[in-house]
């Protein structure tokens, strides 16, 4: 059974940093991307930004040069790194890896969100 579990999350103030990671655990899937998305209370889960397996990247706009997405593949653990921290950026942050099971038809997995909260 493959399980992602994310750590990283807190309380910060505006303009601070955090760094989320998640990791996957378990056999049978083979990571193809791995992609961070987020829900504030009220709205829609949206992407946040995603890496494929040659780590080419993808980021929102509201985002983009301020969050960088980075992948470890040995270690099957994706990480995001959030600077300049704005308080509409707090919201609940998931990850989801897209990829392979061991009979290589298509899987995929969610983490179980962990909270980010931006002070102003």
């Amino acid at each position: 059974q493959v399980q992602l579990v994310e750590s990283g999350g807190g309380l910060v103030q505006s303009g601070g940093s955090l760094r989320l990671s998640c990791t996957a655990s378990g056999s049978g899937f083979s990571v193809n991307t791995m992609t961070w998305y987020r829900q504030s209370p009220g709205k829609q889960r949206e992407l946040v930004a995603s890496i494929t397996v040659y780590s080419i990247t993808t980021y929102s706009e509201s985002v983009k040069g301020r969050f960088t997405i980075s992948r470890d593949n040995p270690k099957r653990t994706a990480y995001l790194q959030m600077n300049s921290l704005k308080p509409e950026d707090t919201a609940v942050y998931f990850c989801h890896f897209g990829g392979t099971d061991s009979a290589g038809l298509a899987d995929d997995y969610w983490g179980q969100g962990t909270q980010v909260t931006v002070s102003s």
